[in-house]
């Protein structure tokens, strides 16, 4: 799945940075440079929404339709 998120970064007060992302409640990140908190972010987003669609498609019964729709 390929998509654009926002990386909200900001320095720890510990040192190194920390970040957030807005469209994905819970996808937060950490790292001792810029480069690293946004690799972390990207993982955890990643993880978080193939976490999210597992349980979706769990409960999904057999008939369901499923398509990709893109957006922008």
């Amino acid at each position: 799945m390929k998509a654009e998120f926002t990386a909200i970064i900001e320095t720890a007060e510990e040192g190194g940075y920390w970040a957030i992302c807005p469209e994905v409640p819970g996808a937060n990140g950490q790292g001792e440079t810029v480069e690293e908190a946004k690799a972390s972010l990207k993982e955890a987003i990643e993880l978080l929404l193939e976490d999210r669609m597992e349980d979706i498609l769990r409960g999904l019964p057999s008939e369901a339709i499923r398509e990709k729709v893109m957006i922008g």
